[in-house]
């Protein structure tokens, strides 16, 4: 049904008075919300369940916990305040009667639940103590042919009924143009038994003989095609973004021409290291060094477990940028690890005369105008910094290389704001990011797609291995006396906590209240509190205190997630585990091990007066305690979670994949992966409109 239009204002009756656009009406503001504006948003928007309204029950054949329709008269209604204020109405339907409740009920409902109504009524039916009920049950007057298909419940927002979709959205599947837009050789390979059109009609309005087990695990055919299709939207996409940037072009960055006297940065940092390259980290480099040399952009992932020794890698790359006359950035999420990166940098490069600007939003205006003024001079070699570096008044004289820390914390915009501070005519830098938590394969193979992947696979020598324990926080006390027995052989202890203070939403135990604690529970030692909101210079100064191990516990949130490295810390313990991500706790875990003293990580689980733990959190504590393997942690966290926290910000103006997953449809991304080159070479056409059908203008992100 074609949306309502909004009523036109008169304008002056002038020759060059141009009409005025229509204002949207409530309607569609409320689409806009949904993402619905085009026919094939709406043809697309498929339904999140279905109620079977295509039968009547009688009473007397239905069960216990069944959700069956009935109709029914009815025989008594009546307000009561016992226990708290309801609307009883009882219905008989002359096979046997049961009891309609409603909490929450308006006159309306009383006047259509009338003694003497015929009503078709909808519910689970429960039994009850006199007799069986309904609570809240949908319902209506009798009377009507039952319709002939499911009835679909769809995603709404507040103030879009149900009624308003189910006729906005078969009008946008019948406008909207859904003719054929993959070519004969893939529908061969797809076997597909629904052509688009049909998928779509079915799913929205399934007739009742379909095994309802198939529309919600999404294994009938009709879901099996939209599937193939929305993949395949992702792929040719991706496959375009990679091919456009193969189009653009990069300073090569070729190492000079060596000195009798000197070797090259490159091979200067390589000799002076403490410690030897592992086989992982030299193909990676020689991966990396490789594109470097291209006149193409390099647009490279570069992913390793916790500790795996990306840093080192990057720091090569840089030296390889320098050795080339160049300018290199490195941008990490936040002030912690920018500075982790920055004193490591700084004690392998110093030594060689390389220049290093530090950026971050906390610099007092003096320091930063002297960091600005080297980095516009291409005094600065390296530039390392927060958010900082990609604000405008940072200018470089001749950026070639940008390397981003925990990609996923950043959003499109930001990534092109960096790319943008190259000043060369008509060149983009190259681009390397990198990641602490590993891709699963499927994922490199979807989201991923446009980019050049490169895996450390090992760990350096002389980790330690970490033994997770998940325990009841029941068991508190006897995590207090492991505490003691680390800080009597003068180790270091961190307590994550998820939230800074009380909230009322939460029921949690927080940093501060731990601190104070942990405090009186280990009299003699200093207990250090670092939270977000903290002061940037007091942050530094607990910080400097750990460390240099003048802090025996360090009770923190998440800001020490990623960029702390402490090799005396040796036990972890984390509160409240449960509520973490998987890979955010394999993170966090990564924060000790780090020394030659054996380790653990303690998974502190909630066991108060709230709801059991769920089966998502034991899955993700189970999987913790069996394997120190982040490609592992990687692969069970995409079958639970799905994809979210891998992609993180990268997907900042795109949504996920609504239909396929990656877990089980692996088969449709093979043949979608197949297929989009195919068609980007021999059907361009087609190419197009698939992607402007599924993706609209929203491909724009993968620039980044």
């Amino acid at each position: 049904m074609p949306l309502p239009a909004a009523s036109s204002r008169t304008s002056s009756p002038t020759a060059a008075a141009a009409p005025k656009p229509a204002e949207k009406t409530h309607a569609q503001k409320l689409l806009d919300k949904l993402g619905l504006r085009r026919d094939i948003d709406l043809a697309l928007h498929l339904p999140l369940r279905y109620e079977d309204e295509t039968r009547i029950t009688l009473l007397a054949d239905a069960r216990d916990g069944e959700t069956v329709q009935i109709e029914a008269e009815v025989t008594h209604s009546e307000v009561s305040f016992k226990p708290r204020r309801q609307l009883r109405v009882t219905v008989n339907d002359g096979s046997d009667s049961c009891v309609l409740r409603f909490i929450n009920f308006y006159p309306a409902h009383q006047k259509t639940l009338s003694v003497g109504a015929r009503v078709r009524v909808r519910g689970e039916l429960r039994g009850g103590f006199v007799s069986r009920e309904m609570v809240h049950p949908s319902f209506k007057l009798a009377g009507g042919e039952l319709p002939a298909s499911l009835t679909p419940v769809y995603p709404t927002v507040a103030g879009l009924p149900q009624a308003y979709l189910r006729k906005a959205v078969p009008s946008g599947v019948a406008r909207a143009d859904l003719s054929e837009t993959v070519p004969a050789e893939g529908l061969a390979q797809l076997r597909a038994l629904f052509s688009l059109r049909e998928s779509l009609r079915f799913l929205h309005q399934p007739t009742p003989d379909v095994a309802l087990a198939a529309l919600e695990d999404r294994s009938h055919p009709a879901w099996q095609r939209l599937k193939a299709e929305e993949l395949l939207a992702q792929q040719l996409s991706q496959l375009e973004a990679r091919r456009i940037r193969g189009a653009m072009r990069a300073p090569p960055l070729t190492p000079p021409v060596k000195s009798r006297n000197q070797g090259t940065l490159y091979e200067q940092l390589q000799a002076q290291l403490p410690f030897q390259l592992t086989a992982a980290q030299q193909r990676v480099g020689h991966e990396i060094d490789a594109d470097l040399q291209k006149n193409v952009p390099m647009h490279r992932l570069l992913q390793g477990d916790v500790g795996s020794g990306k840093t080192v890698v990057a720091a090569l790359a840089a030296a390889r940028c320098m050795d080339a006359g160049w300018q290199c950035a490195l941008m990490a999420p936040t002030e912690i690890l920018a500075e982790q990166h920055f004193r490591k940098l700084l004690s392998w490069l110093e030594p060689m005369g390389i220049q290093t600007a530090w950026l971050t939003g906390s610099q007092k205006a003096k320091e930063r105008r002297e960091a600005l003024a080297l980095i516009a001079s291409g005094e600065a070699g390296l530039v390392v910094g927060t958010h900082a570096v990609i604000q405008d008044k940072v200018v470089f004289k001749n950026l070639a290389l940008t390397i981003i820390d925990e990609q996923h914390r950043f959003g499109v915009a930001q990534r092109l704001a960096l790319r943008s501070k190259m000043t060369a005519d008509g060149q983009e830098p190259h681009l390397l990011m990198m990641t602490a938590t590993p891709i699963p394969r499927t994922l490199a193979m979807s989201y991923y797609a446009d980019l050049d992947v490169s895996t450390i696979d090992e760990l350096p020598p002389g980790r330690t291995p970490i033994v997770t324990k998940v325990i009841s926080d029941s068991r508190r006390d006897e995590v207090v006396e492991r505490i003691r027995g680390q800080l009597a052989e003068g180790r270091q202890v961190y307590w994550v906590c998820p939230l800074i203070e009380e909230s009322e939403a939460v029921d949690l135990t927080n940093a501060t209240e731990t601190h104070e604690s942990l405090s009186a529970a280990l009299p003699g030692t200093q207990v250090g509190l670092l939270h977000s909101r903290m002061p940037v210079a007091e942050k530094k100064a607990v910080m400097v205190l750990f460390n240099a191990g003048q802090i025996g516990v360090l009770v923190s949130t998440t800001v020490i997630e990623v960029g702390v490295d402490v090799p005396n810390a040796s036990l972890m313990v984390i509160e409240h585990a449960e509520r973490f991500g998987l890979s955010q706790l394999h993170q966090l875990r990564g924060r000790v091990g780090r020394g030659a003293a054996a380790s653990a990580c303690v998974l502190l689980y909630s066991t108060g007066d709230g709801p059991r733990l769920g089966e998502t959190a034991r899955a993700r504590l189970k999987a913790m305690a069996e394997t120190q393997d982040g490609f592992e942690i990687a692969r069970r966290d995409l079958e639970i979670r799905g994809p979210g926290e891998f992609l993180g910000a990268r997907q900042s103006g795109a949504p996920l994949l609504r239909f396929a997953d990656l877990a089980t449809d692996t088969e449709l991304l093979a043949w979608a992966r197949a297929l989009a080159p195919l068609m980007l070479d021999r059907h361009a056409d087609l190419a197009q409109r698939h992607i402007l059908r599924w993706l609209g203008g929203k491909a724009d992100y993968l620039k980044a």
